[in-house]
């Protein structure tokens, strides 16, 4: 077989179901077998929108995500999505064609060093020199992408690669001397996390992304349910233990509850599963956690101990690790300290100023939840509509969630929501989006429309770049460089020219019969066009590098 065609083989011994992407001079040897192979191709008008809808795929399924681009500027297109997947341990395996292999670093028409570029920003990369390597390279690729700690794998394959015959053996197995995941915990340390839990006072967990990646949340609701210990999540977490449950105390961080970050500050131990102590969550990283003691669960040993000091690491898959330490751990006597924190979220509950004549998004936020009944797909883009998601919508089931979280990539939700669209055909994705970063991607649309696909788009329309606006009049004495963006396009007539639905929504008496007849649609896009607020902010909101203890719960004077 030619090198293009094993590729394509190979992709079908992977099971592959979607693959993303665009074409280009040295992949059309590849592109011409796509023509007839068994899964379907998806054309985006872009090499970031195929690398995004390929992530928001790969979140969505739990499957690893495929995409295909060009050599130069194909490639580097890519660069901002596999970093947003390396950032979220995002499985992907991102096929690039390259110069034929007598042109590399002679500066080709078309030609850039994307494993050099790449190398940092992947879980490893590879560049194809000899064609009688390619069915195990991209055997590894899988196999690296989605195990371990997932991110994504990079194949760079020169045109004649590609155009280059050989025998097609495709390997039974991987065996990698260098990379050998642990996944079962030592259960020497389990031992000693569970006489730590049993002695807590004030015990809290701490889930992260890792959860859901490892498909943990099952696991995850028995170990809190059997402890009685509340729990808190990240960004990326939401959606592994149910908001509705007592003992969830919905997100943490910047943007998180007052009880979250309070009941963490105050807390005697602190059971990390699957996070990595980002920035966000942390804050002032000597004021983090100042009494407790941490139990850290984690699959990658080089994030254990980065940002925080652990007494307890595990390193070990989420799953096998939680049930083990079910099956072993009692109970905590913790009533005092549930009833402390019961009592932190009455009297400082996530609200806002909700008012009469104005369309708060927060209210938007609320009614898509009152109307889908918590039974969607939530993708966002990045900034202030991403924390009003976050906190005003009710996850209660992993993967329903979806946003750019350690990159914080504007221009992601809704390419992402065509992936997760394709991934659960069963569920309704809605993107909610900013009118800023809308924008960024919104060459996508007519992908939705060819695929039929019935995403809806939520735009907070406050004609600003919303966080970055919220910063400077916190922080920059309200000078708005560059933020207003109110000159900006007619999205019902845009939507209406790529054949989707436009909806506008101008009054707080519409927004939920427009939700609704966005519902109904199910054979096209839907944009919803919401005039809200202006100067609407998001809190609560621990200022960057700041503690808990100067949380800012509304306005400064």
């Amino acid at each position: 077989m030619k090198g293009a065609e094993i590729i394509i083989e190979c992709l079908k011994k992977e099971g592959v179901e979607y693959m993303f992407g665009y074409p280009g001079g040295v992949v059309i040897p590849i592109f011409h077998h796509i023509f007839n192979a068994p899964f379907t191709f998806i054309l985006t008008r872009h090499e970031q929108g195929a690398v995004h809808a390929a992530d928001g795929y790969a979140r969505a399924s739990g499957k690893v995500g495929v995409v295909i681009a060009t050599s130069g500027p194909g490639a580097t297109n890519l660069v901002t999505g596999i970093a947003t997947a390396n950032m979220d341990s995002v499985p992907l395996v991102c096929i690039t064609g390259q110069v034929s292999t007598d042109l590399i670093g002679n500066d080709a028409f078309q030609e850039a060093d994307i494993t050099g570029i790449t190398r940092s920003i992947t879980k490893h990369n590879y560049l194809v020199q000899d064609v009688k390597d390619l069915a195990r390279i991209i055997k590894e690729a899988f196999y690296i992408a989605s195990t371990g700690r997932p991110g994504p794998v990079v194949i760079d394959v020169p045109v004649d690669i590609s155009n280059a015959d050989t025998e097609f053996v495709y390997p039974d197995k991987v065996d990698i001397r260098s990379y050998k995941p642990v996944y079962q915990g030592h259960p020497v340390q389990i031992a000693r996390a569970c006489r730590l839990i049993e002695q807590a006072k004030r015990p809290i967990v701490y889930a992260g992304g890792g959860v859901i990646i490892s498909n943990a949340s099952g696991e995850l609701r028995d170990f809190v349910h059997k402890t009685g210990i509340p729990i808190t999540t990240t960004l990326l977490g939401l959606g592994t233990f149910p908001e509705t449950d007592p003992l969830s105390l919905q997100m943490l961080g910047m943007h998180g509850t007052y009880f979250a970050n309070h009941a963490v500050h105050q807390s005697d131990l602190l059971i990390a599963v699957g996070a990595r102590f980002d920035d966000r969550v942390t804050g002032k990283i000597d004021e983090f956690i100042p009494h407790a003691k941490v139990i850290h669960i984690d699959i990658d040993p080089a994030s254990v101990s980065k940002n925080v000091k652990v007494d307890v690491p595990i390193v070990g898959d989420c799953r096998h690790v939680l049930a083990a330490m079910t099956k072993e751990v009692n109970p905590p006597e913790i009533g005092e300290w549930v009833a402390h924190i019961a009592d932190m979220r009455d009297k400082h509950p996530l609200t806002y100023d909700d008012r009469d004549g104005v369309i708060k998004p927060q209210y938007v936020i609320e009614q898509i939840y009152e109307l889908t009944k918590g039974d969607a797909v939530i993708t966002t883009e990045v900034g202030q509509n991403q924390m009003w998601a976050a906190q005003f919508y009710t996850y209660t089931e992993p993967r329903s969630f979806i946003s750019s979280g350690g990159l914080g990539t504007m221009g992601f939700g809704f390419p992402a929501a065509i992936g997760a669209q394709l991934a659960r055909p069963d569920k309704r994705v809605i993107d909610i989006a900013g009118d800023g970063s809308i924008q960024m991607n919104i060459q996508e649309l007519i992908v939705a429309v060819q695929h039929r696909l019935p995403v809806i788009i939520a735009i907070l329309n406050n004609g600003f770049l919303g966080m970055v606006r919220q910063w400077q009049q916190l922080f920059f004495d309200r000078r708005y460089s560059n933020t207003c963006i109110s000159f900006a396009p007619d999205f019902v007539k845009l939507a209406e020219a790529y054949g989707a639905a436009g909806i506008r929504v101008e009054q707080k008496t519409e927004v939920a019969p427009a939700i609704e007849r966005a519902l109904s649609i199910t054979d096209r896009p839907i944009i919803i066009d919401f005039r809200v607020e202006r100067e609407e902010n998001v809190y609560p909101m621990v200022p960057r590098g700041k503690s808990v203890k100067e949380t800012i719960m509304r306005e400064l004077a």
